[in-house]
Parts: structure tokens; C-alpha cells; sequence
């Protein structure tokens, strides 16, 4: 093995090396923090269509109701995940370390 093949597999390493430590301090944090926002996201926009599914009256339920079955799949996932959380200042909390 020359010392130029020697070098080149160094440089290799040390790049895949690099790229798992960017990939573990930065993006995947960020990766995290994005889907819990579009998760908060969604969840505010089903609240907001389906109001009645918590004991909340709403005057455009009658409008929203249109939208049920095209977001079928969704909404039960959704109502699951809500019931299932503690409370929205956990999961606030949970953001930020808390």
C-alpha cells in the first residue's frame, strides 16, 4: 500500500467520520425539532376543523364536516395521539428541556 492509497483511505474515514458527527450534533436535532413543530402544526389545524371532537362548540363544524373524509386516517391518529398526551405544557416542556 503506497502512502498515497494510505492517505486517500484516511481522508475517507475522516469524511465519513465527519459527516456521522455533523449528522449527530446539528441535522438530527433539527430533523427533530421539525416534525415536532409540523406535529403541533397539524394538531392546531385538526382542532380548529373538528372543535366538536373535544366537547368544544363551533359554528363551522357544519362546513368542516365536508372535510371528514378526506381526512379520515388522520383524524383517528390524531384524536389517539391527543388523548394519549399528558398535557400541552409537557409537551412545550419537552421542547425546551424542561
Amino acid at each position: 500500500m503506497t502512502i498515497a492509497d494510505r492517505i486517500a483511505a484516511f481522508r475517507a474515514e475522516l469524511e465519513e467520520w465527519l459527516r456521522g458527527l455533523y449528522h449527530g450534533m446539528i441535522t438530527h436535532p433539527a430533523y427533530e425539532k421539525i416534525e415536532k413543530e409540523a406535529e403541533d402544526a397539524e394538531d392546531e389545524f385538526m382542532l380548529a376543523c373538528f372543535p366538536d371532537a373535544f366537547g368544544i362548540p363551533s359554528p363551522v363544524s357544519y362546513y368542516t364536516a365536508e372535510l371528514l373524509p378526506y381526512l379520515e386516517d388522520e383524524f383517528e391518529a390524531w384524536e389517539r395521539r391527543l388523548w394519549d398526551r399528558e398535557s400541552l405544557i409537557e409537551r412545550k416542556g419537552q421542547q425546551y428541556h424542561f
